[in-house]
């Protein structure tokens, strides 16, 4: 699901209309009439893809930087040992962005698929998300923060956007502070 999410957000990005397959090709393998009809689709002639015109923006480390403490809500899809710091995984530091709320991805799944929005909604509100928080998802590489913003609109949340980048990139550079609890 991470890499069908990763897809998800770089395609709307650019403002193509796109969807995941919750559940990937398992779910309707052996289904032959709904990829008959999946295949109808109309496709336009012509596709301009147009940075920033999908519904989930993307941030870099210099806005975020300048966002702690404002209004924005970071969301860390990240392991527990990743947040904490013990698991640096090939960074040289580790811990989490200042008010970040620790949420992983393993949690917004079920067996493979994207639990339904009204879990997803509860479980981010239990993390300390409220509708109308402008967040921000993020991860170590890019995956599993597609993932979360993906979870953060099924659950209804409108507001979202995604540092791609990433921990790694946050923790390479030095003037970026990073909270060990």
């Amino acid at each position: 699901m991470t890499e069908a999410a990763r897809a998800w957000f770089i395609l709307q990005y650019f403002g193509a209309e796109t969807y995941i397959l919750n559940g990937g090709w398992p779910a309707i393998q052996g289904q032959a009439d709904l990829l008959a009809t999946a295949t109808k689709s109309a496709v336009p002639a012509v596709f301009r893809a147009r940075a920033g015109s999908g519904a989930v923006g993307l941030v870099d480390r210099l806005t975020l930087k300048s966002e702690l403490g404002a209004d924005v809500r970071i969301f860390d899809a990240r392991t527990a040992r990743e947040f904490v710091g013990e698991d640096l995984r090939r960074n040289a530091r580790g811990g989490h962005l200042p008010g970040a709320k620790q949420l992983s991805h393993a949690s917004l799944l079920d067996a493979g698929r994207l639990k339904p929005a009204w879990a997803l909604r509860e479980l981010i509100a239990a993390a300390g998300f409220a509708p109308g928080d402008l967040i921000v998802t993020h991860c170590d590489g890019g995956g599993r923060a597609a993932l979360a913003a993906a979870a953060a609109v099924r659950a209804g949340y409108d507001d979202v956007r995604v540092y791609y980048l990433s921990f790694a990139d946050w923790a390479k550079d030095e003037s970026c502070m990073i909270v060990r609890d």
